[in-house]
């Protein structure tokens, strides 16, 4: 079974920055046995009163990312393979950033990432990022 545990969030004014991390343990079982330096991560978003978005993902060897608009020259994904974590780094925090930021996982080996939520089989509880103007 396969656990992705989000820590890192918190309150913060405007302009100010968050580091977010998921840890993910345990291995996806099924036909094909990976482990996850073969998954692409994703990171969503999901503000009161609206539906989860996008926000950023990463390939599963690091080589290519991807932003929504939102977030591109403010976020940055990254993942150390060797600790099974992937981290976003949030600057210039805004308060339309408020909402509870949730690591995903794409558990089908060297699969292309996305940016829509389908594709991830595996989901964290979800951390807060509040932003204070």
């Amino acid at each position: 079974q396969v656990q992705l545990v989000e820590s890192g969030g918190g309150l913060v004014q405007a302009g100010g920055s968050l580091r977010l991390s998921c840890e993910a343990s345990g291995r996806s079982s099924g036909r094909t046995f990976s482990s996850f330096s073969t998954w692409a991560m994703g990171w969503f978003r999901q503000a009161p009163g609206k539906e989860r978005e996008f926000v950023a993902a990463i390939s599963w060897s690091g080589g290519t990312r991807d932003y929504a608009d939102s977030v591109k020259g403010r976020f940055t994904i990254s993942r150390d393979n060797a600790k099974n974590t992937v981290y976003l780094q949030l600057y210039s925090l805004k308060p339309e950033d408020t909402a509870v930021y949730y690591c995903a996982a794409d558990s089908r080996p060297f699969s292309v990432l996305s940016n829509v939520a389908s594709p991830y089989d595996y989901w964290g509880q979800g951390t807060q990022v509040t932003v204070s103007s």
